[in-house]
């Protein structure tokens, strides 16, 4: 198999991107450093391409590795042919690499093999051939041995059809047709054990569905509700059609001695022998293909989330609500620094509203306060409405946002933040970790494991290995996107850097420590474990603020230092004469590209970067996104009625729509078919994390605490 030429065809790219790419990858280069400083190479692929292309360059390596032992197993055993060979190496999936294989894998004891050291097989040769005309229990009868245990012509016929039996269910074309059959035709059941029982999966007490129709959400909840013994699910195939089928494979020959005994073994071989296994693999493909379908939207989800625009030069107050513990209170700094801490206790069992009112406002007046970030977790609604009481008496405008605190309490119980805040407990940092998260996103939620982020569905009944990498590969290039201060970064933070590993992270903090800050990104070169690859792969993401160089601000790559200096002598300015942002039009002076370019001896793809960079030197990409709503005011279920259009923010975008944040505590639906006018496969087509939308109530149940929206028609 032709690796490249199948991924290129698969992501409808040129042969030559991906050639380009696998060299790239295999000389040991990151994907965000391929997709930022070798687009000349890959003709510019994303860091989405290129993660697709790795995965399926893994896959296909691994299928090809199968192949290989499969070959030499048969082989060994003598019994490779030309035929099967081609077919081996034809495979395009692992699947039907395993059902080639299947007849010639070693073998558990099966009722076959005990027929088979009987002697049976010559007995089974004589069923298979359809020619005798004696009936078969004649033709058993001359296998009757005391000696090898068969004491009837019964008894040596069922070993017989044994035999027959496996041989069938082991044919691989068999298998594929009945696969195939199975995911056309079959159809997808599920009962409840106990019907009467209240729980979530209600809708799936008597639920069928056909298997090419069953959505990837509805996979993962018929799943769950099996693993939690409420349902019972099961694949229906479509029994007479693959029956028909295997007649018509097996039995060759009209022949009344064997036929009706050969249709009882075909029914017997796929009962017992074919069904089963089959079940068992179209409800792992379904499953596989499921969670590839959510762990994608995840990752999409949770990349709109890391790149949420920070809320910059602003003191914040974080707010980790709570009832009985109280609500715990952490003032921030513009530079993320815990400037105070408070416990107050505005809500019930406590309900001490007067004493929270006055440490607050001493808060707010102390440090300056002009934000609070409210977690959403427990106790939150209550929170929000003593706060808009709260905000009513004060003098100076204070407003505030209601954030995901989803992880914080993970993050607060780390050992990261036993290290950042050792005389802080848990809530402490928790208030902390709220308020930072409002202020720089991303900074703060790569402390926290991406899977506690809850921005997905079902994330903790998935492949979590395939899971964390896919959410690690998503946190890299936001990082990598947005770029880092290596003055300022945590090790957390530095960690997800092209090329830097943990050990580094924190190699680089202790050396910042010890040695001040860095004045330049060749500095990099004396950090312990930090070698020129890696030097390589880091050095255009991390950034120095008025450093030695003023290029050292920018994602210019040092590989094109030498470049840029001639580029900016070409263009009429002297060394030392100009700093990033004082370039500006500077493109609109290189008239021919191509030419530049070449003078140069760089790219042109290189070349454009290079000029939008000095144009506008780390420029954040976040500022393009929608930012937070800000709110002074508060809004309650009961005050919803049909008809009210809210602006609102979206929380997390599922198969079936999109979960908004309009001001109240309940989140409310956008159902897909409520999305927009024309057809989407998907919400994530027409929606993102942290957009903020135009909604309209549709209906509101306050019993079930469900709020129905759309955004047609408004």
């Amino acid at each position: 198999m032709d690796i490249t030429a199948t991924i290129a065809a698969e992501l409808g790219v040129r042969k030559n991107q991906v050639d380009a790419a696998v060299k790239l990858i295999d000389e040991g280069n990151t994907i965000p450093f391929i997709a930022r400083y070798r687009k000349e190479a890959t003709g510019a692929l994303n860091d989405e391409q290129l993660r697709n292309l790795f995965e399926r360059l893994n896959y296909l390596r691994g299928l090809e590795e199968k192949k290989e032992q499969v070959l030499a197993t048969i082989e060994e055993q003598g019994k490779l042919t030309e035929e099967l060979k081609a077919q081996i190496l034809a495979a395009q999936t692992l699947v039907v690499v395993e059902d080639l294989y299947r007849p010639y894998r070693p073998k558990r004891r099966t009722r076959a093999t005990v027929a088979k050291e009987k002697g049976l097989e010559p007995l089974a040769n004589i069923l298979m051939l359809q020619m005798t005309d004696k009936p078969m229990l004649e033709e058993a009868k001359a296998f009757i041995s005391e000696e090898k245990e068969v004491t009837t012509a019964e008894e040596a016929l069922a070993g017989a059809k044994d035999i027959v039996a496996e041989t069938i269910s082991e044919e691989a074309d068999y298998r594929i047709r009945i696969r195939e059959l199975t995911t056309k035709k079959g159809v997808m059941r599920s009962t409840a054990k106990d019907p009467e029982a209240k729980t979530v999966y209600e809708m799936y007490y008597d639920f069928s569905e056909p298997v090419n129709k069953l959505a990837g959400h509805r996979v993962l909840a018929l799943n769950r509700g099996e693993a939690e013994k409420v349902l019972t699910v099961k694949v229906e195939a479509p029994e007479e059609d693959i029956l028909r089928y295997l007649e018509k494979q097996v039995i060759t020959r009209d022949n009344p001695n064997t036929k009706p005994v050969l249709q009882e073994t075909i029914e017997d071989s796929y009962d017992r022998l074919i069904a089963p296994a089959i079940e068992r693999e179209v409800r792992s493909d379904l499953t596989e293909k499921a969670e590839d379908g959510a762990i994608s939207v995840f990752g999409k989800n949770l990349g709109q989330l890391l790149m949420q625009p920070p809320i910059a030069g602003k003191v914040v107050l974080g707010w980790d609500p709570a009832f009985r513990t109280g609500c715990k209170l952490a003032v921030v700094d513009a530079t993320g620094k815990v400037l105070d801490t408070k416990v107050i206790y505005p809500t019930a069992p406590q309900n001490k509203v007067e004493e929270s009112k006055k440490i607050l406002k001493q808060l707010i007046d102390k440090y300056d306060v002009s934000l609070i970030s409210v977690g959403n977790g427990t106790a939150s609604r209550e929170s929000e409405m003593f706060i808009v009481e709260l905000l009513k008496e004060l003098k100076k405008p204070v407003q505030y946002v209601i954030v995901n605190e989803a992880g914080a309490s993970v993050y607060s119980a780390s050992k990261l933040a036993t290290e950042e805040f050792p005389n802080f407990d848990v809530g402490q940092r928790s208030a902390a970790s709220i308020a930072r998260r409002l202020q720089d996103p991303l900074a703060e939620l790569v402390k926290i494991d991406p899977k506690a982020i809850g921005v997905g569905q079902y994330q903790h009944d998935m492949n979590q290995k395939k899971l964390g990498e896919a959410l690690g590969g998503v946190v890299e290039d936001c990082v990598n996107r947005v770029g880092v201060d290596l003055n300022t970064a945590s090790a957390s933070l530095l960690e997800y850097i092209s090329g830097i590993s943990k050990a580094v992270a924190k190699n680089i903090v202790a050396y910042r420590e010890a040695n001040g800050r860095f004045v330049s990104r060749n500095e990099l070169l004396k950090v312990p474990k930090l070698g020129p690859k890696a030097y390589e792969q880091c050095a255009g993401f991390l950034r120095i603020l008025n450093g030695k160089d003023p290029l050292d601000a920018t994602s210019v790559h040092p590989e094109s230092y030498e470049a840029t200096a001639r580029l900016l002598e070409k263009l009429g300015y002297e060394k030392g004469s100009w700093k990033p942002g004082q370039l500006t039009g500077i493109s609109k002076k290189v008239k021919d590209k191509k030419k530049f370019a070449a003078e140069l001896g760089i790219g042109e793809l290189t070349l454009t970067d290079i000029l939008s960079e000095l144009e506008k030197p780390g420029r954040d990409p976040r500022e393009d996104m929608p930012r937070p709503i800000l709110r002074s005011d508060v809004l309650e279920m009961k005050d919803l009625t049909p008809g009210m259009v809210l602006k609102g923010t979206v929380r997390n975008v599922i198969d079936f729509g999109a979960f908004v944040d309009i001001g109240v505590h309940q989140d409310g639906l956008v159902h897909i078919s409520q999305i927009c006018d024309r057809y989407i496969k998907h919400p994530l087509e027409a929606l993102s994390v942290g957009d903020v939308v135009e909604v309209k109530v549709l209906d509101v149940d306050l019993q079930k605490k469900r709020i129905a929206l759309t955004m047609k028609g408004i």
